[in-house]
């Protein structure tokens, strides 16, 4: 493998995913931007490496076993980081009640198995890295303690994307636990509520101050957690 430490983000041609990959790209790490959108993809890889980043574009479909294949491929060279950052958020608020079985199939299918899918494709060439880190965009809606905790708004309630997220926190979980002793960590990020697309651009903080998370635990030295959610300000309870 090449000494340059090499990461993959999915979801990065936009928002946090973009942001994270500016992030990574700034420590003179070698970044794919993974996104299915060729014409995205290729101008924020464009814009990337016009700010210095070495960046470039991976094809993308996380919810297509044969892209996930191909990405594969694509990396065949080595891999350090995989931020599984693409998502989707279906309506919001939505009761459960209203859900239909292919709107959530639809959520599950982009934010858990998409996950899982991109994870297993690419697990080969993390296991070859010196450093390896996985990591998972979560949200504190995916937290059911906070969710049942009395005074806590988390905006409403959500029949698809906050259990996508909780499915989603349990996985992250399990990877962990199967992989514990090998060198790969893998831990769920909460960046917060995020000006993004995914919620119309209502969120307070910005892109770049919720990648801060995902950043710092693609980085985690030797001695860092493993199997853990956390925000900002530290673990975030499950």
């Amino acid at each position: 493998m090449s000494e340059q430490t090499i990461a993959l983000v999915t979801g990065a041609n936009k928002g946090i995913g973009y942001e994270i990959a500016a992030g990574l790209g700034a420590l003179g790490w070698r970044v794919g931007i993974g996104a299915r959108d060729e014409r995205r993809r290729e101008e924020a890889v464009a814009k990337l490496v016009a700010d210095g980043v070495d960046a470039f574009g991976v094809p993308l479909d996380v919810t297509d076993d044969a892209s996930a294949a191909a990405a594969a491929g694509l990396l065949a060279g080595g891999l350090d980081v995989l931020v599984n950052n693409a998502g989707v958020a279906g309506a919001w608020p939505e009761e459960p009640s209203t859900v239909t079985a292919a709107s959530l199939r639809a959520v599950v299918e982009t934010n858990v198995v998409g996950v899982v899918r991109v994870t297993n494709a690419l697990l080969p060439l993390l296991r070859r890295s010196a450093r390896p880190r996985i990591v998972n965009l979560s949200s504190h809606v995916g937290s059911l303690t906070l969710q049942t905790t009395p005074g806590v708004d988390l905006g409403g309630v959500s029949g698809a994307y906050a259990p996508s997220k909780t499915f989603l926190n349990a996985v992250t979980v399990q990877y962990a636990k199967e992989l514990s002793g090998t060198g790969i960590k893998v831990n769920g990020a909460c960046p917060g509520y995020v000006a993004t697309d995914l919620n119309g651009f209502r969120g307070t903080s910005t892109p770049a101050e919720g990648a801060r998370i995902a950043i710092r635990l693609a980085t985690l030295p030797d001695d860092g957690p493993s199997g853990g959610l956390f925000d900002e300000h530290g673990e975030v309870p499950w």
